[in-house]
């Protein structure tokens, strides 16, 4: 579980980077840290389907 939810955070992280960093850093941090959040729950709702 806590291997997917790593990867949730790299990829959301990363994604959310790539989507703000057009608009500025301030926004690309912002969007990153939202990304991050959202990828935590990706992560922990794919093990939890993976696990049942």
């Amino acid at each position: 579980m806590k291997l997917l939810i790593f990867i949730g955070i790299n990829v959301g992280g990363y994604l959310g980077w790539e989507l703000g960093e057009h608009f500025g850093m301030l926004t690309a941090f912002m969007v990153s840290g939202a990304g991050s959040v959202l990828g935590v729950f990706g992560g922990w709702w794919l093990a939890r389907k993976l696990l049942e």
